[in-house]
């Protein structure tokens, strides 16, 4: 196909996008080669399809969505700096809106598609996507934001350990054998998408009593990032999810990240209280109706 004279294209298995992404993906430039990665391998329902320009200078994920049949997203969209500025970006997003028609989407979302996603939205400080976006028709519908933790002060859980343990309550890594049970719980407790991401993620810690999960945590389901989290009602009040939020960050100070990001927060006073965390990345979520 060819979008306003920009030849696009289907990728195929032999193109590599980890270089295009480090380079274009600049906020994210250490994790964008395991972001590519990520958005190539949703959940088995997914549909989606990368679009590429010729000269593999540019790049665009799309997917629709699973809850939404209407919808469909605009992942990811890379272009290389160097090809900047010749309409690159405003032909993929085109080419990218040409197929979620076909895939039958009215609606095209700069946003987040959970649970396989790279970020809620458009960063903030992504200031040319963002225009790219507003000068497409797109208008701006939510804002969601990140909260980052600092992984170098005290992340210690001792005390909370003991007093859990009197509670008859013991928090566990989830080992391999251990992660469909736990998604099991929060398939139950919460949906499908968060199950998924327990499924995929680098680490899970849950806590339990006399055999019945309490509470889970996870983080790297979207690479380097934290979440999701929660507590069942029966939980709530005895400390556990700051115990199981400071075992998965500790984990990832273990990777020697230095801070964490929370994404897509919802509890600010919980996640600022366990562990010092402040509100600091900020996403603005488009959206625009397809003719």
């Amino acid at each position: 196909m060819t979008a306003v004279g920009v030849p696009i294209r289907t990728a195929g298995p032999g193109d590599d996008l980890a270089d295009l992404a480090a380079a274009a993906l600049t906020l994210d430039a250490a994790e964008a080669p395991a972001l590519v990665a990520r958005l190539a391998s949703p959940p088995a329902d997914r549909r989606w399809t990368t679009l590429v320009t010729d000269d593999l200078s540019g790049a665009v994920f799309a997917s629709m969505s699973v809850r939404d049949p209407s919808a469909g997203h605009l992942d990811l969209l890379a272009v290389h700096p160097g090809a900047r500025g010749e309409g690159r970006g405003r032909a993929l997003v085109e080419a990218a809106q040409e197929w979620l028609r076909g895939e039958g989407a009215t609606q095209a979302r700069f946003a987040g598609n959970p649970p396989c996603y790279a970020w809620p939205g458009i960063d903030v400080r992504a200031t040319p996507a963002a225009c790219l976006a507003e000068s497409l028709g797109y208008r701006r519908d939510s804002v969601a934001w990140n909260m980052t933790a600092d992984l170098t002060g005290d992340l210690s859980v001792r005390d909370d350990l003991v007093r859990l343990a009197a509670e008859g309550v013991t928090v566990r890594e989830a080992a391999p054998g251990d992660r469909d049970g736990v998604a099991g719980f929060v398939r139950e407790h919460w949906n499908d998408n968060w199950a998924w991401e327990v499924a995929q993620a680098t680490g899970c810690h849950y806590a339990e009593r006399d055999g019945e999960i309490l509470g889970f945590a996870a983080w790297g389901a979207r690479p380097a990032w934290f979440g999701p989290m929660g507590t069942a009602p029966a939980a709530r009040g005895l400390g556990v999810g700051r115990v199981l939020l400071r075992r998965c960050l500790a984990d990832q100070r273990a990777t020697g990240l230095t801070s964490a990001q929370i994404s897509w927060v919802g509890p600010l006073r919980f996640y600022s209280r366990a562990a010092g965390a402040r509100a600091e990345r900020v996403f603005w979520l488009y959206r625009r109706d397809l003719a």
